[in-house]
């Protein structure tokens, strides 16, 4: 069982980040903020999805006067990602924002900074500081002669302790890179030394072909080691296709309850179309949205398909044109090749029952 880092718990909207809330999945919308249906028709997909936070831009008044519209219209919290104009920040505020990105370090001096800690104290809005490797500030980089993991970690520690002095403590750090081990290196030195919600990501990850790839390294790594509270995976997709990857390495670390594919790579010795069985099987499993996790084990041969079926809560082992089907360890009876789907869908309603 991961043992997860004890970090301070905010509130973002209605629902907690930090300390042993579950870890929530973000995404942000592509769209011009400014058209506002557009938006909205976004952000629903993604809470549809199963998105737990959305971001947007706010990169106009415009685009910050319709946050009271997307709050009217739909309960996820929301992010308006702030940059350069401090001005936007306040307005997002005003608006009904549920919490704020800047990096403090293209907000301009000290006392716009501040200005801003004051408007989000008064209303209880957290902050997010983002630092990657496009925003460490000119007197780190020259003194690491580039975007290390160092100059990423100074950059993040030294903009939360200035927010932290000027009163705020509901905080939450991200620290990205498009080099997944940078970004976990980096990771692991702001959690030995702060107390701060981690929101991990890859950035700029690139297409769903190795963003996907890239991101389980990277996020998967710091999960793995307990660390972090909130996460995205950034793809050049739609914004959707982020959400279904960021779950599926939340569930292959157990930290959210979902159903286990084990299946075998096929050989020769398979006799059954297995890779377009399990491929219908994760479409049907995937349309039922169950949140247990039961492994099911689909095996395509006897040499390993009946030791790992009878681990499983419900496993079949394939013979020819046929398998057997196994429940908890017991042979329940032989199954069609046709109708293993059917059959294992079947099971899995009946354990989902007597839980």
């Amino acid at each position: 069982m991961i043992m997860r880092r004890k970090s301070r718990v905010i509130s973002i909207g209605n629902i907690k980040i930090g300390g042993s809330e579950k870890i929530a999945v973000q995404s942000m919308t592509n769209t011009d903020t400014a058209d506002r249906d557009a938006t909205l028709a976004q952000i629903k997909a993604l809470e549809a999805a199963g998105c737990d936070i959305v971001r947007f831009t706010v990169n106009s008044m415009d685009a910050a006067r319709n946050i009271e519209y997307f709050k009217l219209n739909t309960k996820i919290p929301l992010v308006a990602d702030i940059h350069f104009d401090y001005r936007l920040a306040f307005a997002a505020v005003d608006f009904g924002i549920d919490k704020v990105r800047i990096n403090p370090g293209n907000i301009g001096s000290e006392d716009k900074v501040k200005a801003v800690v004051d408007k989000l104290l008064n209303k209880n809005i957290p902050i997010r500081v983002g630092v990657n490797s496009g925003s460490v500030e000119k007197y780190i980089l020259e003194k690491y002669g580039r975007s290390n993991a160092e100059a990423l970690t100074e950059s993040a520690i030294h903009n939360g302790r200035l927010l932290e002095r000027l009163g705020l403590s509901d905080i939450v750090l991200s620290i990205k890179s498009s080099d997944p081990q940078i970004m976990i290196e980096a990771n692991r030195i702001v959690a030995a030394e702060t107390d701060f919600p981690l929101h991990l990501g890859v950035t700029e990850a690139g297409t769903p072909k190795m963003g996907i790839v890239k991101s389980a390294i990277g996020i998967g790594s710091l999960l793995a080691d307990g660390i972090g509270d909130t996460i995205r995976v950034s793809l050049t997709a739609d914004p959707v296709e982020e959400v279904p990857a960021a779950k599926q390495i939340l569930s292959a670390l157990r930290l959210i309850e979902r159903p286990n594919i084990i299946s075998c790579p096929t050989c020769g010795r398979t006799r059954i179309n297995l890779i377009d069985i399990v491929n219908r099987l994760e479409v049907e499993l995937d349309s039922l949205n169950i949140q247990k996790h039961i492994d099911i084990a689909v095996m395509g041969c006897i040499v390993n398909g009946p030791g790992e079926a009878k681990q499983a809560d419900i496993g079949v082992a394939g013979g020819d044109g046929e398998a057997v089907i196994f429940k908890k360890g017991v042979i329940l009876r032989k199954i069609p090749e046709a109708d293993i789907v059917e059959e294992i869908i079947k099971e899995i309603k009946l354990i989902l029952l007597s839980l």
